[in-house]
Order: C-alpha cells, then structure tokens, then sequence
C-alpha cells in the first residue's frame, strides 16, 4: 500500500504563519501597526515628491501660456519637441528599472532611496535654469534615469515587511500619493503663476526650483529613519522580530537572502505566467502616463483659462485618492485582486469613452467624464501589483519580476506622451480618449483571462498540495 505524500514544507512553513498569527492575533495587529506607522506615511510621501517632480513639466507647459511667459515659448520649443522631452523621460525610466532594483538589494533600502531623492530633487531644480530644448531633454533623460527605480523599488521594499493579503492596500497608500500629488501641484502651480517675473524668473522656472528642494532636504531624513529590514530594526524587540520573520517565511522577501544569481533571474525570465501579468500591465500604462502628464492640458481644453485650468487638476485627483485607497482596501479584504483592476479598468474605460463621444464643448460632462476615467485608471493599478507579488516565492524573484513589470509598462508611458496631441485640442482630443477606453478594456479583459486561467491551475496544485496561486 503506497504511504501518503507528506505535504510540502511549503504547505507547512503557510499553515504555521497563519496558525502563528491566530494563536496571538494580539501581537500580530501591534507588529503590523508599528510597521505601518514606520513605513507607510514615509513611503507614501516620498513618493509624492517623485511624482511631483516627473509630473510638474505638464504645468509648466500651460502655466501663463497667456502672457507667453511658459515653458514652451521661454525655451522655443514646439509642442513636437515637448512631445520628444517627455518620451526620453521614459526610455531612460524603462532602462534603469531593473538595475536600480537590484541595487537597492545589494546596498540597503534607506541607501538607496536616499541617494535617488537627492539626486532627482537636485535635478529638478536644475530644469528651471533650462534655456532650450535640448537641455531640457538631457536634463529629463537623467530624471529617468534617477526616479526610474523607486516606485517597483517600494513594491519590492514592501515584500520584506508584509505578507501577500497585506500589500496592496499599502502599495495602494503609496500609489495614491501620486493622486494628491497631481492634486497638489495643480494647487501649487496655481500659487506659483503669481510669482511670474518675480527676480526675473517665469513662474514655471520657480514651479520646479520650489518643488525640487524638498525632496533633496528629505534625503537626509530618509536615509536615517527609513527602516531596512526587519531583523535589523532596532525599533522592534526580539519577540517582534521572530515574529516578523516567522510571518514572512513563505510569503515575503528576506533581508538576509543573497543578491540575485542568474539561475534566479532565469527563472524569473522563463516563467511565461508572468508575461500576462506584465501585458495586462502594459495596457493601464498608457492611461496612467497621458493623465500624469497631460491633464492641465486636457482641463485648459474644457472651458478653464489660464491658472484656473491649474486649480481645476485638483478635483480629478482628490477623487482618485479616495477611490484608489477604497479599492485596494477591498481587494485584499476579499483577496480578489484580479476582479477588483477588472471591475475598475472598465469604469475607467467608460470614462474615456463617454469622453470620447461628447461634443467638445460639453464642458461639464467631459469634466464629470475625466473624474471617472482619472479614478478607474489609477485604482486599479495597485491590486495589479499587489496581485503579481502575491504569486511570487522568493526574494529575487519578487525583486526582478516587480521591476521587469513596471519595465514592460514603459513602452505603454511612452505611448501615452503622444496620444493627446495639441492640434486636437478643440476637438476635445478624441485619439487621446479612445486609445485609454480601447486599452482599459483590454486590462479588464486580460485581468479576467489571467483569472480564469489561476482558477484552472489551482485545482491541479491543490490535488498535489502545492501552494495556490492568488487571485
């Protein structure tokens, strides 16, 4: 008679977290708490900046176009050559992903994330002393360069501190900073247009002077309070360290694991699974790309003049904020990611449509339309993340994997620098809004597809006793 197969240590090592954390859920929601109040605002807000600095260029573009005192006439740059400075923003960003993620492995997370700040904070202020285009080109190409590693950078810096059913409403936290950036420096654009001139300098020179230094300032803070590791925190005691690592056994990313071989990174690359969950990536890039970058122009093009279309960014953001935070939250309270960016990718994609199809000068609809496009678009990015770490086992695939991800979503930002094109400005930029609707359709369609697909693997792992796949 054949003996029963003992369950995989895998199995084991997962049974003995969750037991671990019903045993003394007690200590399990004061663990988790301290490490949130350690890590989440922190994240969250230096992403912020990062996003304030590589979004900002959108309102120099239009602010006090009416005075010809913007960036486009200050530099002599056409609107075809504004286009070319965006888009080498985000070769140098598709690039340097996977290194920076490496290198924030091999030299520690506060480090690292430190020396990106001050870098990128130094290079912003730099782009408000450029005369033309080319520099500020150049000068765009090494902001690529720089912040190209810190978002998939966070993601993966959160697998050494939660496990699978805690991220996404973290990464969500920390992505939904870049809605209250984007709500935040419509308001601060606003504020900065009345300094135009002031000791000579256009307003949109000082838009990133001023938005440039706090983010070199924070550097110093980050570099000493921003916590590695947990078994290197001094901030917890041994019981809470133990604890840390008995939770993350199976479920998270080591401090102590080596850096990535290339056996890791080839099975990483060979797991043609993952190729879905970076096309499906690819496809809200587009959308996250051409909002990030163009909406005070799509807000100029509804009816609002001059600082008002500034001031009118605002709205769309706050909204987004809220509604990315709700989502993510949703998705792992029911641990179904992949529903959640499928539900929300299609509201978005009504969004773009609706956009799409109203005459220009329903300025009010089209409004109402970019709320719900601005808010679909971006919620359902973080449980996309949350979703692709969640079905990942060790610390250099969760590493590599994150980073290729956000690589693959390049050519997509890439595309979305072109969509919204100036000439259609009256025409309420049609291709622009077509082409997220057909894209946001397609991530509603592939998130199903990759589901479905799960749920038809899952019945054979769990036959064999191998650890699911997550939904």
């Amino acid at each position: 008679m054949e003996e029963p197969k003992a369950p995989s240590k895998r199995v084991e090592d997962t049974e003995g977290a969750i037991f671990q954390d019903a045993k003394d859920p007690a200590a399990v929601k004061s663990l988790i708490w301290k490490q949130d109040l350690r890590i989440v605002p922190l994240s969250a807000f230096i992403y912020l900046l990062c996003y304030l600095d590589r979004s900002n260029i959108g309102n120099a573009k239009v602010l006090n176009a009416d005075t010809d005192d913007d960036l486009l006439s200050d530099t002599h740059m056409t609107n075809y050559e504004y286009t070319i400075a965006l888009m080498v923003f985000l070769i140098a960003y598709a690039v340097f992903e996977v290194p920076s993620n490496y290198l924030l492995k091999k030299l520690k997370p506060s480090r690292w994330i430190a020396f990106l700040m001050l870098s990128w904070g130094a290079i912003t202020m730099g782009l408000g002393g450029s005369k033309n285009f080319g520099q500020v080109t150049g000068i765009r190409f090494l902001l690529g360069v720089i912040e190209a590693g810190l978002f998939p950078g966070l993601v993966y810096y959160l697998t050494f501190w939660y496990r699978v059913s805690e991220r996404s409403i973290r990464v969500a936290l920390i992505l939904a900073s870049a809605t209250l950036a984007g709500a935040f420096g419509g308001a601060i654009a606003y504020g900065v247009g009345y300094m135009n001139q002031s000791h000579g300098l256009s307003a949109w020179r000082w838009l990133f002077i001023i938005e440039g230094a706090p983010s070199c300032a924070s550097a110093l803070l980050v570099f000493f309070i921003l916590p590695d590791y947990p078994e290197t925190s001094g901030w917890l005691n041994a019981d809470e360290k133990e604890l840390a690592r008995h939770r993350l056994e199976v479920e998270g990313s080591k401090g102590s694991a080596k850096a990535m071989s290339w056996a890791d990174a080839k099975c990483v690359l060979v797991d043609w699974r993952l190729y879905a969950h970076y096309a499906i990536y690819f496809g809200i890039s587009t959308p996250f790309s051409s909002l990030s970058l163009f909406t005070p122009s799509i807000t100029a093009g509804l009816g609002y003049e001059n600082l008002q279309a500034q001031l009118m960014t605002v709205p769309p953001y706050a909204v987004a904020y809220v509604v990315t935070v709700a989502v993510a939250g949703s998705a792992d309270y029911f641990n179904a990611r992949g529903i959640h960016s499928a539900i929300f990718s299609f509201i978005g994609a009504m969004g773009f449509l609706a956009s799409a199809v109203l005459p220009a000068d329903a300025y009010l609809h089209r409004y109402g339309c970019l709320i719900v496009a601005t808010s679909g678009a971006f919620s359902c990015i973080p449980p996309l993340l949350g979703w692709l770490s969640s079905n990942l086992d060790t610390t250099a695939a969760a590493g590599l994997a994150i980073a290729l991800n956000v690589s693959f979503g390049a050519p997509g930002q890439i595309a979305g620098v072109w969509i919204y094109k100036a000439n259609e400005a009256s025409r309420g930029y049609p291709t622009g809004h077509w082409t997220n609707a057909a894209l946001l359709l397609f991530v509603c369609v592939g998130c199903i597809l990759l589901q479905l697909y799960y749920v038809m693997m899952n019945r054979g792992r769990r036959q064999e006793g191998m650890k699911l796949y997550a939904y």
